[in-house]
């Protein structure tokens, strides 16, 4: 028969050979998949298209600095046999994908093109839409089987063609590249170019000359931040930069504690809800108030009103007077000095001097991370109010309680024989005291610049870490004081300020992992 000619059959094992790849690309790594191709990658700094003038010339010719911009349009697709919920991304918190682009930087990411107007929310910078060097890292959006949504990047650097790659887990599943796509013409491309630029680049292409205008994020009026006294200088560092920035914002640093950060968090809420109406106070930002609670580690879970954000790893240390003349303690000796088993420095190879506790009090979550990660266990019972007398003759050591970190600081550097503990970078610059390795470890924030620091901070060797969170009451409304600065924290340009402070934000690509194991 004709149709089973050798043409046919090989047409016919093409079609087979074909369904078979397919088949291995979609079905074999599960029934849920992310796939992603590169639509456009081109230039927008050069002079010519094809031997034609290129008409983004002039646009970039008052903003030397783009010259060597490009875009890319990357379309990423559920295109397996099963919806994607939140719930299937099986990274940390916010991230469910992150974008790596090889030898550029990002400048700008915009969503464009959703397949169904529902995911434009999910694309926010609170809910973990953002870019740190060459790294975009995509919120866990929801995709029924065939939605899709396209980025469309601005970048600085030569690697215009260089490899973009698109990473993540999936439940079942997996992410894949899917195969190379047509580019759009000449002309096409030439004309969605130059739309997109102007897009991007607006700020900069119209306001040349003026002043510049606010960051996005920015917001008006008086936000009140509470909680964590070792986040407190950060906090205010940020603060001082917001305002600067934006224009009629004040940011209202108390730094009581963690607990009590907390307590008045959720008591302002609730405030503010009578104050809307029955039950405002617990819709998404309705009724909620202008306010932030930092903590270090997460709050207690009957709290359930309070939404939380991963902020930064904060590191702490032991620190301990002077004429100790301790330097190295191990687990074992710090859990038996805190029991009261060990009293005099003597027995772990120090001078002959009595042991002092000085501590923090129980809203303080310095405190907490410290009897959580180091001790696995309460401390001594309050014995002293001076931190020198034991008030209480039956307490085998002495122990008192401060109000914050530089109190325990400037007191452990006055008294012999003091020990207490601190965040890292406060505890720099006292004199009379210095900070304890434990195990051999020391305390150390260079986490993306020593190998291992970094592996003692993942793995536990260094325990006396944590992250810092930030709470808002309810989901704050977008636009918002609150949203706005909590943003400007996590994501925006107030990770300086928490780096700057010796914290290593969760948002910065390198930390991430460091983030998510903690």
């Amino acid at each position: 028969m004709e149709w089973l000619s050798a043409e046919s059959l090989l047409a016919v094992l093409g079609v087979l050979a074909t369904v078979g790849v397919l088949a291995y690309e979609r079905l074999i790594p599960g029934l849920k998949r992310i796939g992603y191709r590169v639509q456009m990658d081109t230039p927008i700094g050069g002079d010519a298209h094809n031997g034609q003038p290129d008409v983004r010339l002039g646009l970039f010719g008052e903003a030397p600095e783009m010259s060597d911009a490009s875009l890319v349009l990357l379309r990423i697709e559920n295109d397996g046999l099963r919806g994607i919920s939140a719930d299937d991304y099986t990274w940390r918190e916010l991230t469910g994908l992150t974008v790596t682009f090889t030898e550029r930087t990002v400048t700008g990411v915009a969503v464009t093109e959703p397949s169904h107007s529902h995911l434009i929310q999910h694309f926010t910078r609170y809910l973990g839409l953002r870019h740190d060097g060459n790294v975009i890292s995509v919120p866990k959006v929801p995709l029924n089987k065939g939605e899709h949504f396209k980025l469309l990047v601005l970048l600085t650097g030569s690697g215009v063609g260089g490899a973009v790659t698109v990473s993540g887990g999936l439940k079942d599943g997996a992410v894949k590249r899917n195969r190379k796509q047509p580019r759009p013409s000449n002309r096409v491309l030439g004309l969605v170019t130059f739309l997109a630029a102007l897009l991007l680049l607006e700020p900069l292409v119209f306001t040349l000359g003026k002043s510049s205008p606010a960051p996005l994020g920015c917001a008006q009026g008086e936000l009140t931040v509470t909680g964590s006294t070792a986040f407190g200088p950060a906090l205010r560092d940020a603060g001082r930069a917001y305002e600067k920035e934006c224009p009629g914002a004040k940011i209202i640093v108390q730094a009581t504690g963690s607990m009590a950060g907390i307590r008045a968090l959720e008591a302002a809420g609730d405030a503010a809800g009578k104050g809307a109406g029955k039950g405002a106070g617990k819709r998404a930002g309705k009724g909620a108030p202008a306010h932030l609670a930092l903590s270090d580690g997460p709050k207690p879970a009957h709290y359930k009103q309070l939404r939380g954000a991963q902020v930064a790893v904060s590191v702490f240390t032991l620190v301990v007077n002077d004429d100790a003349r301790v330097r190295d303690l191990s687990l074992r000796e710090v859990r038996d000095i805190y029991r009261g088993t060990i009293r005099n420095w003597k027995e772990v190879g120090g001078r002959d001097l009595p042991v002092r506790l000085v501590s923090r009090g129980a809203d303080s979550g310095t405190r907490d991370v410290f009897q959580r990660r180091v001790l696995g266990g309460g401390e001594q019972a309050y014995s002293s109010r001076d931190c020198v007398t034991r008030d209480d003759p039956r307490a085998p050591v002495v122990r008192c309680e401060l109000d914050s970190t530089e109190e325990v600081l400037k007191t452990i550097g006055k008294t012999p024989g003091a020990v207490g503990y601190s965040e890292l970078r406060a505890a720099s610059g006292h004199r009379g005291l210095h900070t304890l390795k434990l195990n051999g470890r020391a305390a150390s924030a260079d986490a993306t610049a020593d190998g291992q620091v970094a592996e003692d901070l993942l793995t536990g060797a260094y325990p006396y870490r944590e992250i810092e969170y930030a709470y808002t009451y309810g989901q704050p409304s977008a636009g918002s004081i609150t949203a706005g600065f909590l943003d400007y924290l996590v994501t925006g340009s107030g990770r300086h300020a928490v780096r700057g402070q010796g914290h290593l934000p969760c948002a910065s690509p390198p930390n991430e992992q460091l983030c998510g194991s903690l």
